[in-house]
């Protein structure tokens, strides 16, 4: 399986994209738009670093599948099985409202949500960082 250098940097640099979506979101208070572009951030960082290491079909949205995955490459995304399933609630809960029994889904996130979402995306995306040279 040949690594693809060039392929992870490109989703590394959606992920630093979403990332910064997820600031702008979070200082305007839309809360839950933030935490699922925090979670985009974090899935879009574990699919450059999959696709640097060779994998070619990635189709999982799961932060915390693809972070396992990582972690037969580099053992030290064990570190981030938490964040991972902090951040896999919001793939869906954040954008639709039928996940709700009542309401909207903006009506039930808070900004503590929305910056410990913030948090651990980045800390996903600055290890993978490190290890892309990104």
């Amino acid at each position: 399986m040949p690594k693809n250098l060039e392929e992870g940097k490109r989703w590394l640099a959606q992920a630093q994209r979403d990332t910064t979506d997820a600031k702008v979101l979070l200082d305007a208070q839309s809360y839950a738009s933030s935490c699922f572009h925090s979670q985009q951030a974090a899935e879009k960082a574990a699919k450059a670093f999959l696709y640097s290491q060779g994998i070619r079909a990635l189709v999982s949205h799961s932060v915390t599948r693809l972070i396992n995955e990582c972690a037969k490459f580099d053992t030290a995304f064990a570190d981030f099985i938490e964040a991972g399933r902090e951040l896999d609630r919001h793939y869906i809960g954040s954008r639709y409202p039928n996940f709700y029994a009542e309401g909207i889904a903006s009506e039930y996130y808070t900004q503590e949500m929305a910056e410990k979402c913030l948090r651990y995306a980045t800390s996903i995306l600055n290890g993978v960082e490190r290890l892309l040279g990104g």
